[in-house]
């Protein structure tokens, strides 16, 4: 079985009669995990974490990619994330996998199936050049079924930017706010809004940036409560912790 719903379905199945408890026992026997050799593909992420397992592509070659993707889609799995993917690894998975590529974030979804649109999460950018790691956080959060209106180029060197946009951040049930530099962004967010901020430090910045280092730093101590901090770069990170929060907060 891929999810929590589906067991819930057969198990209704057994007490309405529909299925037998042996039939039911078989299904639920199936292998949670299946060696590939090169990887231990998870089956029943799903069912512990309600969202598949998701394929970090730096460092696997587009063929371990592939046949990661496609022993997923065997089992029925659909919007297959696949993170840190460059476009030759991608035309090459391409072959032999459904996929859609966003080069932006270096981002793939393998098996593309139907999406739904919960809550309202906002993902936010310092800006341009965070993109990259917004779209990551963005599309992650897409995938896993949340609505996201995306407020790109909205930083503290231009405050106005950002308060022209009070309406959606302030109807958000969670805001991902991404920058670089020195990270204000986070905390002048966390000072506006009533919902949890998830904090991503990017790597973007000058020399005494450090690589992003600075931003973690400034966003580690800001004085705004409610603001969790992310590791640099970490757009799945955040997009992934924004579900959940949207998500636990439609089940209120």
């Amino acid at each position: 079985m891929d999810n929590k719903h589906e067991i819930l379905e057969l198990l209704r199945a057994v007490e309405q009669g529909r299925t037998t408890p042996e039939d039911a026992l078989l299904e639920l026997k199936q292998k949670p995990f299946e060696d590939l050799g090169y990887a231990k593909v998870d089956f029943h992420r799903s069912v512990r974490q309600g969202a598949a397992e998701v394929i970090y592509g730096a460092g696997k070659t587009p063929e371990q990619i592939a046949g990661i993707a496609a022993a997923m889609g065997e089992r029925g799995c659909k919007n297959i994330l696949i993170t840190r993917m460059g476009q030759e690894a991608a035309d090459l998975v391409a072959q032999s996998v459904p996929l859609e590529y966003h080069p932006t974030p270096k981002l793939g979804i393998a098996f593309s199936g139907e999406r739904t649109a919960l809550g309202h999460i906002v993902v936010a950018t310092g800006g341009t050049s965070d993109m990259p790691v917004a779209e990551e956080a963005a599309l992650t959060a897409e995938m896993m079924g949340n609505r996201v209106t995306r407020l790109y180029d909205v930083g503290v060197a231009g405050l106005h930017r950002l308060l022209s946009n009070l309406e959606p951040l302030m109807s958000a049930r969670c805001v991902v706010a991404v920058a670089g530099m020195e990270g204000a962004l986070a905390s002048v967010v966390g000072g506006l809004v009533d919902c949890p901020v998830v904090a991503v430090p990017t790597s973007v910045g000058y020399g005494a940036n450090f690589g992003g280092l600075s931003a973690l730093l400034a966003m580690l101590n800001s004085c705004a409560s409610g603001c969790s901090v992310v590791n640099i770069d970490n757009g799945f990170g955040a997009g992934y912790l924004a579900s959940m929060i949207n998500q636990m907060e439609g089940l209120q």
